[in-house]
């Protein structure tokens, strides 16, 4: 077995104590088939040199990673879903496999979804589907190359079993997937320790994760660490739903279990990205509704981030946590402008400027109705690339009056440093899109003929799209 110099194993989560989670062990499957790896990311953690044979013993098997922890964690949080609280959740279907560092320093958590049953598993087999995990592979890629903070997906196996599902064709096939994220800390993990008035464990969750990932975070009494701490969280996760907004992705679930403290996105069930600008775009059929629309997602966000507040009042007085939240709406406005700028490619010069062009270009996709992601791409990097457009598939709308205030506020605008507007990817007419179509097409094809070719396409066109971005060497950090 063959390990990088890279490769560094920790088991920091364990120093919590087993308050905080239950030691599992995962299911035995009947076959183990690779069906993604993430040698991109494997490299970044210093296990790309694993044969595909140890690949699957310890992310099929899973088999403890020396120096990582010698039986896995299903991790113990509580969650509002849809706006009602849970008291019964936990990794129900997952766990956490092992901690490590990436070549930047970071720990990282390699946590698994589709492994077998836990404590918290609520009657359910803690299986994954196959299409559940081809779905969040391609979700996570595309957010990366989107430039948005996301979890990784590490591998996809196959595991030879046929589940009986509800809300798809049944019997369906079955996979495990690992995915990699900067830590599984959740809002609902504060949650369930306020439920149980276990207010130590607040306290040592609270320290546990600043000392972790926020060692900025620094205040001399336990108030101003959680006061301190509430404002970190809350600008993280402003960015990461600004981000969300500026791509056009719709998460779906966002229950305060799904929410990371550090403002990573993770865990992609019935997620879409949008056709066309549409604040109402729901897109779980079972969000009768619409709580969790497109447009509803930084109300949402800030919600999620007032159950957090009301973890941390054993700790810091009411007034100074209310004056944190009050941050998030003006973190979230900056974030927006500065995610819309980095979408559109254009460099930022720090007033109003930024603002009018930022307004006039997401007034035209409202009023227009032109492809969202079709507008982006012609629209990058100013008016270079727009004396093009007008020559491409929707060219008609850039000449039209709507449009004017966005070429205005576009002649004086300057392009960003180290844009690539050489590369082929934008000598095409059309952008890489992950539209609803084009997964069930995925999905279908994989269903039917066993075909992998369409989805193995379009993890490639994706990874040219992020190379054209500036995203072939990305970070868990943004």
């Amino acid at each position: 077995m063959v390990f990088s110099p890279a490769f560094r194993p920790a088991t920091s989560h364990a120093a919590l104590g087993t308050d905080f989670y239950d030691e599992v062990s995962a299911a035995t499957f009947p076959a183990q088939r690779i069906r993604f790896r993430n040698d991109r990311w494997a490299a970044r953690v210093g296990l790309e040199g694993l044969t595909d044979a140890e690949w699957i013993a310890h992310f099929a098997r899973f088999e403890p990673l020396p120096g990582s922890f010698p039986q896995p964690l299903a991790l113990r949080y509580h969650g509002h879903q849809f706006g009602s609280y849970n008291p019964d959740l936990g990794d129900g279907r997952g766990f956490l496999f092992a901690q490590l560092y990436d070549t930047d320093g970071r720990l990282l958590d390699l946590a698994t979804k589709g492994s077998g049953r836990t404590p918290w598993s609520r009657g359910g087999d803690g299986k994954l589907t196959l299409n559940g995990g081809i779905r969040e592979v391609l979700a996570t890629e595309m957010l990366e190359a989107l430039g948005v903070n996301t979890s990784k997906s590490f591998s996809l196996i196959e595991t030879g079993e046929a589940l009986q599902r509800g809300d798809e064709p049944s019997p369906t096939r079955a996979s495990v997937l690992v995915r990699l994220g900067h830590s599984h800390v959740r809002i609902g993990t504060f949650q369930r320790l306020l439920a149980l008035d276990e207010t130590s464990n607040i306290e040592r969750l609270l320290d546990y994760t600043i000392a972790t990932y926020m060692p900025e975070v620094q205040a001399a009494t336990v108030a101003g660490r959680a006061v301190a701490f509430l404002q970190a969280v809350g600008g993280k996760v402003a960015r990461m739903g600004a981000q969300w907004m500026v791509a056009g992705f719709v998460h779906a679930v966002l229950n305060t279990d799904n929410i990371n403290v550090n403002g990573e996105s993770f865990d992609y069930g019935p997620w879409r990205f949008l056709p066309t600008y549409d604040p109402g775009f729901t897109a779980a059929y079972f969000d009768h509704t619409s709580r969790y629309a497109y447009g509803e997602q930084p109300g949402v966000l800030l919600w999620n981030l007032t159950r957090l507040a009301e973890c941390l009042l054993p700790l810091a007085p009411q007034a100074d946590l209310e004056q944190a939240l009050a941050e998030f709406a003006p973190a979230f406005r900056r974030a927006f402008v500065e995610q819309s700028l980095r979408r559109l490619g254009v460099a930022a010069r720090g007033d109003e400027r930024d603002d009018d062009l930022v307004h006039a270009f997401w007034g035209f996709l409202a009023s227009s109705q032109a492809p969202f992601e079709q507008v982006i791409f012609d629209c990058y990097g100013g008016t270079a690339r727009l004396d093009k457009a007008v020559h491409g598939p929707v060219g008609h709308v850039y000449a039209t009056d709507a449009f004017a205030p966005v070429r205005s506020a576009f002649a004086d605008a300057s392009p960003a440093e180290g844009l690539r507007l050489d590369h082929a990817y934008f000598a095409g007419a059309t952008p890489c899109t992950m539209l609803h179509d084009e997964v069930e097409t995925i999905l279908g094809a994989v269903d039917k003929d066993d075909d992998w070719s369409m989805f193995e396409a379009k993890i490639t066109a994706i990874r040219a799209m992020g190379e054209a971005y500036g995203r072939e060497a990305p970070t868990n950090g943004g």
